[in-house]
């Protein structure tokens, strides 16, 4: 039901300006992630949500059962889903789980330094050297990290976490809405 879902949904959200990052079905949990050039702000969200709740009323992902609608911005850790997702991603840090059977090890993390149509190449200082590639089919799931820190300020001031430290944790976090069904 979840590719169908997203497949139904995706023309929806693009009709706002809006691409469809991910979709999530849990018991009793509809999670979609929404996001645009530049970011989706609250406005976009609300609008989303409701057409996406009016979607769901014509095609019910849990029919005879309550749950929550959960609309979202992916925020700075996002979700890669598709290969033009890992495409913007080159040049971040990521984290991998490949799929159970496959080679090497299951979780992996590393600068994201190719990403064409078959797959992906990731490099690190725990990665062979050359990187290490891997095919879409082989990624279970994928996401994008945000790193606090960075290089230290020219001036040597000392950071007081204040309105930049606040606006990073609600970047990490994304804008969300929720509605739960009757």
């Amino acid at each position: 039901m979840g590719d169908e879902l997203f497949d139904i949904l995706a023309p929806t959200v693009a009709e706002l300006g809006l691409e469809l990052v991910d979709l999530e079905l849990r018991p009793g949990l509809v999670r979609v992630v929404v996001d645009r050039e530049g970011g989706a702000d609250l406005d976009a969200i609300a609008t989303a949500t409701r057409a996406v709740s009016d979607v769901l009323d014509a095609h019910d992902p849990m029919p005879g059962h309550r749950y929550t609608l959960e609309v979202s911005s992916p925020g700075v850790e996002r979700p890669l889903r598709t290969p033009a997702h890992f495409a913007r991603a080159v040049g971040e840090t990521v984290t991998v789980r490949t799929v159970t059977g496959g080679e090497g090890e299951r979780r992996v993390r590393g600068e994201l330094v190719a990403a064409d149509d078959e797959g992906i190449v990731l490099a690190g200082d725990d990665l062979p050297p050359g990187g290490r590639r891997l095919a879409y089919e082989e990624i279970e799931r994928a996401r994008t990290v945000f790193e606090w820190g960075g290089a230290p300020r020219p001036s040597g001031g000392r950071h007081k976490g204040t309105a930049r430290h606040r606006a990073g944790s609600a970047a990490r976090r994304g804008d969300t809405e929720r509605i739960t069904t009757a």
